[in-house]
């Protein structure tokens, strides 16, 4: 593994970690009335909390995509899964609670189950596989799996909205993340010219605006320990699914290898979610009049 896709990577994943926490601090005091809208954005671009917290964000994207174009992205998305270590290191010094045992096994877990994945899976590259049903297929599935998480927040009792609403914004994280990477590529090749004639910088737009309103919302209605856990496990899913999919990453497939690198993942998944739910991340959330507004009828 490259020293310096581990360094942009973590870098990423620091800058992403903080910039969630300030989001959520802004976003909770926001209108309900613009819940999956993009007014959202509107009315939070007035809070300086929040900007701060974009800002951070736009640093740790650039940062990300910096090792998207340097590594695989089957290698980069657990790293950035980290960002919720830093998230917790911030939220930690607002509140003053102490790590403990959860905050320790999560920890461990999270770090141990990336290392663990990595070393088991060995990510390296390989050609972009050249079959537009395989890839279209793919990018299908991702989109439609968004839209239905989306759907089932709007119907859903705002309980369970902000973690369906930080799902689809994480599978859309994800194939923005491969994307990108697609993108680095183009430039690489053909310049500025071959980048802008190709439609998949602007389909990293798309989905970098529609990611970023699906956010806000699910820091609008729910605390960071809902959604936050959520965002983070399955954006790195949903990035290794299209690296392996139709990128041509290549990962270790022997029957021992397999079993160390679901292991690894599914340590990723326990440890995010132990952090996310630890007592240091931050509880403040919609007021009660506010949540009825939201409520269905």
């Amino acid at each position: 593994m490259s020293v310096l896709v581990l360094v942009l990577a973590v870098s990423a994943a620091v800058c992403l970690g903080f910039g969630f926490v300030l989001q959520q601090n802004a976003a909770q005091t926001a209108p309900l009335g613009d819940f999956l809208s993009f007014r959202l954005l509107l009315d939070l671009m007035r809070m300086p909390r929040w900007l701060g917290g974009i800002a951070l964000m736009v640093a740790g994207m650039a940062l990300g995509a910096a090792a998207l174009g340097q590594g695989e992205v089957s290698l980069v998305e657990p790293l950035l899964a980290t960002n919720l270590l830093f998230a917790l290191a911030l939220s930690r010094r607002q509140t003053r609670q102490p790590l403990g045992r959860q905050g320790w096994a999560g920890l461990a877990l999270l770090a141990g189950g990336v290392s663990v994945f990595i070393v088991a899976g060995q990510p390296r590259g390989g050609s972009a596989i050249d079959d537009p049903l395989r890839h279209w297929l793919i990018i299908g599935v991702m989109v439609g799996l968004a839209l239905l998480l989306t759907a089932s927040a709007k119907r859903s009792r705002l309980s369970s909205a902000p973690v369906l609403l930080a799902l689809a914004a994480g599978v859309l994280y994800g194939l923005q993340d491969a994307l990108t990477r697609v993108s680095g590529e183009r430039l690489s090749a053909g310049g500025f010219t071959e980048l802008l004639t190709g439609w998949q910088p602007y389909a990293v737009l798309a989905l970098g605006v529609t990611g970023l309103v699906l956010v806000q919302s699910a820091f609008e209605t729910g605390t960071l320990r809902m959604s936050l856990p959520a965002l983070t496990a399955a954006q790195p899913l949903a990035g290794i699914a299209c690296g392996v999919g139709f990128l041509g990453d290549r990962l270790d497939t022997d029957p021992g290898a397999l079993a160390w690198e679901a292991a690894g993942l599914a340590a990723v998944v326990v440890g995010i979610i132990l952090l996310g739910c630890h007592p240091a991340m931050p509880t403040g959330t919609a007021k009660p009049e506010r949540v009825r507004d939201l409520q269905p009828s």
